[in-house]
């Protein structure tokens, strides 16, 4: 593959314009998708979750700079230098959920949480190549897999119109749905190039604009909405507890290794020799990010492995252009009317996506696991895993008589699985099967 802008070339103003903005396009639905999971979980309002979703949009455009561009140098460097754009992860809701509903925190405990969690991610990308022996592929794909399986209750929830709505499972609701869910189908499947690769955002919006005349929009949140207002620090405040951290810490150590995994497919795409140092400094940047992102109001952040596909299918790895898609979020993030227009899209358009979406994830464990030997050990470790994790996540209650920590460690199938896992690795001698 010859690129046609390497990493160190620089378009003009409209071109990187152009192409930044796709970058944005490929990205956007990734962003706005996690804070209204949070909004969900958490039962804000209107306001508060378009707080929320330009938080989000804010947080994502520094944390790609940082990324991006690079800075200090030695051993302390953060960002790998290389085109790349970061969001909130969806690995982090499960977590979200126990903290907020589960544990008490709210917003407050899940923003603290974030923050902490991060520092040890800082600390950790310090050891990096020590640390990958505790999660080999059969690991990180249990742990991936869990993931997708765990996160596929919220979407069906979706689905119906959200968790406790009036008219939850409505055949209106549930028509929407599907029709989101085989629309990014076509497109994905029949579509070309760019299209192809913008097919979520591009189902969402058709969506959208369907639920219009259905009476499933009400524009009176947008009308109301400022059409600038500038960040809160804290908007929804921050609470520091250690037993909010703990469900945190498995999806911290996941992010991890899929980081290591995107950092080493970005400079094979973007043809760049990269380093375990460079590597590092691409982790350092999610565990920066991660902490930065809470003080504006979103959640913990990592590199967006669709943009990296995103360079050989337009064979553009320009530094400039990415940073271009930097700025273009941060400019978005000051308007409260767009936020608000994105914070009333109906749910079950999120639903019929996040089936696909979280059903992505469970194909990329998949994917892992099928690297792994077949062996008996394997197979016990990928059975624990996952059967503690859905168990828990079906039956979230089954460990509030517990002590106050092991129930902290268990309280979301997530961080349950991947101590399973990580256990049964640590313990069992692998034989064939």
């Amino acid at each position: 593959m010859k690129l046609e802008y390497e990493v160190d070339d620089k378009p003009n103003f409209l071109k990187s314009s152009l192409l930044g903005f796709q970058n944005i396009l490929t990205a956007f639905s990734g962003i706005i998708a996690v804070p209204l999971s949070i909004a969900a979980i958490a039962g804000t309002n209107v306001a508060e979750t378009s707080v929320l979703i330009s938080a989000a949009l804010l947080a994502s455009g520094i944390c790609s700079f940082i990324q991006t561009k690079g800075i200090f140098k030695g051993n302390a460097k953060v960002g790998i230098g290389l085109p790349t754009i970061m969001g909130t992860d969806f690995g982090f809701v499960p977590p979200a959920n126990a903290v907020i509903n589960t544990m008490g925190g709210g917003l407050a405990g899940y923003f603290g949480a974030t923050i902490m969690g991060a520092l040890l991610e800082l600390i950790l990308s310090f050891f990096i190549k020590p640390l990958l022996k505790f999660f080999p592929e059969v690991v990180t794909g249990t742990v991936i897999t869990l993931i997708g399986i765990t996160m596929m209750p919220v979407a069906f929830d979706w689905v119906g119109g959200g968790y406790g709505a009036e008219n939850y499972g409505d055949p209106l609701f549930i028509g929407i749905a599907v029709f989101t869910f085989l629309l990014i189908i076509f497109i994905n499947h029949y579509g070309r190039g760019f299209v192809t690769t913008a097919s979520v955002f591009i189902a969402m919006i058709i969506s959208y604009i369907i639920c219009i005349p259905l009476n499933l929009v009400d524009f009176s949140q947008v009308a109301a909405a400022p059409w600038i207002r500038m960040p809160e620090i804290f908007p929804f405040g921050v609470k520091f507890d250690l037993k909010f951290v703990v469900p945190f810490i498995a999806g911290y150590l996941v992010t991890i290794i899929e980081t290591v995994g995107v950092m080493k497919t970005l400079g094979t795409v973007c043809e760049v020799d990269l380093s375990d140092a460079d590597i590092a400094s691409g982790v350092r940047a999610d565990a920066i990010g991660s902490m930065l992102s809470p003080v504006f109001g979103s959640g913990a952040a990592q590199t967006f492995s669709q943009n990296v596909g995103l360079i050989p299918l337009t064979k553009c790895a320009s530094r400039k252009v990415a940073l271009y898609s930097s700025f273009i979020l941060i400019i978005m993030s000051f308007c409260p009317k767009f936020a608000t227009l994105v914070s009333i899209m109906p749910t079950p358009i999120l639903g019929g996506a996040g089936i696909l979406m979280f059903g992505t994830i469970i194909g990329s464990g998949m994917q892992a696991l099928s690297k792994a030997k077949f062996s008996t050990k394997n197979i016990m470790i990928i059975a624990g895993g996952i059967g503690v994790g859905i168990g828990i996540t079906m039956r979230p209650d089954i460990v509030a008589k517990l002590p106050s920590l092991i129930a902290a460690l268990f309280s979301s199938g997530i961080s349950g699985g991947t101590i399973v896992a990580v256990i049964l690795n640590i313990l069992l001698v692998d034989k064939e099967y």
